[in-house]
C-alpha cells in the first residue's frame, strides 16, 4: 500500500485516478444536483462529539450481536453493484477483505460474482461479521422464491430488501458519460424489470414501470417465503418504520441510497433518531442500521451514539478495491476500525455499549 495513503479521501483520490470516466461518474455520483450526497457527509460533521475523562476502560471492546452472529465490529460492507468494473478482484476479494477485518458484508442483488463464490469467500474466515445479501424487489415471484432457496443454501444468514428504488434515479454525472460496462462484466443474478404495458399504453408512470412497484402486502409475501431474518433497506420516514415493525421485518435501514436515487433528502443523520424511536416504540429488538456519508471512525461513534446497532460502509470499501483491490479494501476497513477504537477510548466508551446520546451534541 502507498505510504501516501492514509485516510478515506486519499483512498478516493486514488480511485478516481484509477477508473474510467464512465466507472467514476457510476461509483461516486449522485442523483440530480447531488445535495443529497453532499449533505450525508457534512450532517456527521456537524454532530459534535461530547467526551468523558478518567473513564475505566479496561476490557475494552468493538464486539456487538447483529440478528444471533456475534460480530467483532459494527461495521458492514453496504451493497454495491458490478464491483468487478472497478476492479478485476470484485466482490469476491471484497468478501476477503471485509472477512480479514471482521467487518460484515451486504451483497448486492447487481453482484457482478456469483453469491455462492462470494459467500465461500466470506465464510472460510471464522472471526468475521455477518453476511447478508441484498434484493430488489422482483415482479416473478417464483424466480424470486428460487433466489431466496440459494441464498439460505449458500450460508447466507439474512436478506435486505431495498424498498426506496422503485425505479433509478436522475444521474446527471453518470448519464453524461454513459454506463458502457465492459463485456466481462454483468449483474449475474440479476433480471431486468420490464413494463407490462405495450408502447402504446405507456401512459403511467415512468413509462409504467410504476406500476409494477412493491407494495406494503408484497413486503409482507416476501418475508413470509424465507426463513431468514428480513431487514428493509431505504427507510427515513418513522411512520414507513412503524410498517415496517408491522410486516414482520427484522430490522429497518436507514438509507437514502448514499443519495443516489431522490436530491434534497435529508440526510440519514438527521431522520436516524426518529426512524429509531418509531422502530423501539413498536419492537425493543428489532435492528436498526444506517449508511450515507460515513468517512471516518468518529462518523461511526456518532452513529452508534444516535442509537444505530451497526454502520454500513459503501463508497470507501469501494475506492480502495478499485485501486488496490481486497488489499486496498482492508485498508479501508482498518483505518475505520482503528478511528473508532480511538475515539471510543477518547471519549471513555470502552464497549459499544457504554456509547450513548450523551457523548454527541448537535
Amino acid at each position: 500500500m502507498n505510504n501516501a495513503i492514509q485516510t478515506l479521501h486519499d483512498h478516493e483520490q486514488a480511485a478516481q485516478a484509477a477508473l474510467s470516466d464512465a466507472a467514476w461518474a457510476y461509483f461516486s455520483g449522485g442523483a440530480a444536483d447531488e445535495i443529497t450526497l453532499q449533505r450525508n457527509l457534512s450532517a456527521w460533521q456537524n454532530i459534535c462529539l461530547s467526551p468523558r475523562v478518567l473513564q475505566d476502560l479496561r476490557d475494552g471492546h468493538t464486539r456487538c450481536t447483529l440478528l444471533g452472529h456475534t460480530s467483532p465490529t459494527p461495521l458492514l460492507v453496504a451493497p454495491m453493484a458490478y464491483q468487478r468494473w472497478a476492479h478485476h478482484h470484485g466482490e469476491a476479494g471484497m468478501a476477503m477483505a471485509a472477512a480479514a477485518q471482521g467487518c460484515g458484508m451486504v451483497v448486492s442483488h447487481q453482484t457482478s460474482t456469483p453469491l455462492q463464490d462470494v459467500a465461500a469467500s466470506f465464510l472460510q474466515d471464522n472471526d468475521r461479521g455477518p453476511l447478508w445479501f441484498q434484493m430488489y424487489w422482483q415482479a416473478d415471484r417464483a424466480r424470486t422464491q428460487a433466489m431466496l432457496s440459494d441464498l439460505e443454501d449458500s450460508g447466507y444468514q439474512a436478506i435486505v430488501l431495498t424498498v426506496d428504488t422503485p425505479v433509478h434515479g436522475v444521474r446527471d454525472r453518470e448519464r453524461r458519460h454513459g454506463m458502457q460496462l465492459p463485456t466481462e462484466v454483468s449483474a449475474v443474478h440479476w433480471h431486468a424489470q420490464t413494463s407490462a404495458h405495450t408502447p402504446a399504453q405507456t401512459s403511467g408512470l415512468c413509462a409504467g414501470l410504476a406500476d409494477s412497484a412493491p407494495r406494503w402486502g408484497d413486503v409482507q409475501w416476501f418475508i413470509q417465503q424465507t426463513r431468514l431474518p428480513v431487514l428493509l433497506k431505504g427507510i427515513t420516514h418513522a411512520q414507513d418504520a412503524v410498517r415496517a415493525m408491522q410486516v414482520g421485518a427484522a430490522g429497518v435501514m436507514v438509507s437514502n441510497h448514499g443519495g443516489r436515487v431522490l436530491d434534497t433528502m435529508p440526510s440519514t443523520a438527521e431522520v436516524l433518531p426518529s426512524v429509531l424511536q418509531a422502530v423501539r416504540q413498536q419492537r425493543a429488538d428489532a435492528l436498526v442500521l444506517v449508511d450515507g456519508g460515513i468517512r471516518r471512525g468518529t462518523d461511526v461513534f456518532k452513529a452508534l451514539a444516535l442509537g444505530a446497532n451497526a454502520v454500513l460502509v459503501g463508497r470507501p470499501a469501494l475506492y480502495g478495491l478499485a485501486h488496490g483491490g481486497a488489499r486496498g479494501v482492508a485498508h479501508v476497513l482498518r483505518l475505520l476500525r482503528d478511528e473508532l477504537e480511538t475515539t471510543m477510548t477518547l471519549c471513555g466508551c470502552p464497549t459499544l455499549s457504554t456509547i450513548t446520546p450523551e457523548h454527541v451534541t448537535p
